[in-house]
């Protein structure tokens, strides 16, 4: 029976016909994205590895998934855009690959249309992951969440830290929520800005948007994002909340929302 392969601009929300195929996952390569893959019983995943960044996060799931048997590859932000997985599977080249993986004959450098075809043959199905979940955590009057995917109503006019990328996908997702401040990674951001276009579209709505630098913050990481991040991105509503580049996170988030 033929491999099916799957072109998904996140993998938060995966499809039942996610279970065997190969995925193309627009989401960062972390711990959390790949535990949802591997929930969802993908045959092997290919993530964006969002920069790298601190304490390598954004390839922290490769080993995670290998321990599971679970086939996975990250692709260089520098050759394709994060939380675009059409425009991965045409650009990306792959930057990291773990054991599994490699046994298919995926190496580093390969195309994402090479790597997919590879992966068709990886090893199914592989263990399921135990329960894992990302959490929502306060610091201060500044809500921090892991997952974008996290918001709630109640977010409206809060300041929000999440530990997820900023592509135009999470810019269309977040901002309905109408945050009075909400901060992301930057994914590198690497090629086109990828992993800060979604910030073009919270201006575009009057959302104050930002993103600090994934070399020094944890992708997938509220906390880190909000207590580590130095800001790289911000866009003209955050500006005119007193936001700037270079300055750390923290204390602006802080300051934004102590404002009534």
């Amino acid at each position: 029976m033929p491999v099916t392969v799957l072109l998904l601009d996140s993998v938060t929300k995966l499809p039942p016909e996610a279970d065997g195929a190969v995925v193309v996952g627009g989401s960062h390569g972390a711990v959390y994205a790949a535990h949802l893959s591997a929930k969802a019983g993908v045959r092997a995943a290919i993530h964006h590895d969002a920069g790298i960044g601190l304490d390598e996060a954004g390839v922290s799931g490769l080993p995670y998934a290998e321990e599971l048997g679970m086939a996975m590859v990250t692709l260089a932000t520098d050759s394709c855009r994060i939380g675009d997985a059409q425009d991965q599977f045409a650009r990306g080249v792959v930057s990291r690959v773990n054991a599994p993986a490699a046994a298919c004959g995926v190496t580093v450098g390969m195309g994402c249309k090479d790597a997919t075809e590879k992966l068709k043959a990886a090893a199914w199905p592989h263990r399921m992951p135990p329960p894992k979940k990302e959490d929502r955590y306060l610091v201060g009057k500044v809500v921090c969440l892991d997952s974008a995917s996290l918001l709630v109503p109640e977010d409206r006019d809060r300041v929000l830290a999440t530990g997820s990328h900023a592509a135009l996908i999470s810019g269309h997702t977040t901002a309905p929520f109408r945050p009075r401040l909400i901060l992301f990674n930057d994914g590198g951001p690497g090629i086109d800005r990828g992993g800060v276009l979604g910030l073009d579209v919270l201006e575009s709505e009057g959302v104050a948007g930002a993103a600090v630098a994934a070399r020094t913050a944890r992708i997938g990481d509220g906390r880190s994002t909000l207590q580590d991040g130095t800001l790289s991105w911000v866009n003209r509503p955050a500006y005119r909340l007193g936001l700037r580049v270079g300055s750390p996170a923290l204390a602006l988030a802080h300051a934004v929302a102590e404002k009534n």
